[in-house]
């Protein structure tokens, strides 16, 4: 069932390094145990944890745990189906940024054979 208040508009992340797990809860509107559950199922969910093991979010992790929330509370998703969905986007934008590289490659390589046939 879909949570009832996901409806409602998530405050601004502030400008900061990193964020509290209390302060995650709030920009997020997910309660606390919710987001150590999160970390255990989303690999690439993992704030850093200082002294006391406290855990410290950083901006890319708050803004992955605003998508979290809309693919299973607002979307519908499944733990697993959203897991999918997060490593097909990252798979995406790997491959994305492999065929950027690619295509520059190609086009130095292409420039630089302009210049050897220059007479």
């Amino acid at each position: 069932m879909l949570d009832p208040g996901s409806n409602r508009e998530l405050p601004p992340i502030p400008a900061k390094r990193y964020f509290t797990i209390g302060e995650v809860s709030e920009l997020c509107d997910v309660k606390p145990h919710v987001l150590r559950y999160w970390e255990t199922e989303f690999p690439s969910l993992k704030p850093s944890k200082r002294r006391g093991n406290r855990r410290y979010y950083q901006r890319h992790e708050v803004l992955m745990v605003r998508q979290i929330r809309g693919l299973l509370y607002e979307n519908g998703y499944t733990i697993g189906g959203a897991r999918q969905r997060l490593e097909g986007e990252v798979a995406r934008e790997e491959n994305n940024l492999s065929a950027q590289i690619v295509r520059q490659v190609r086009q130095e390589l292409e420039d630089v054979l302009q210049l050897l046939r220059r007479p």
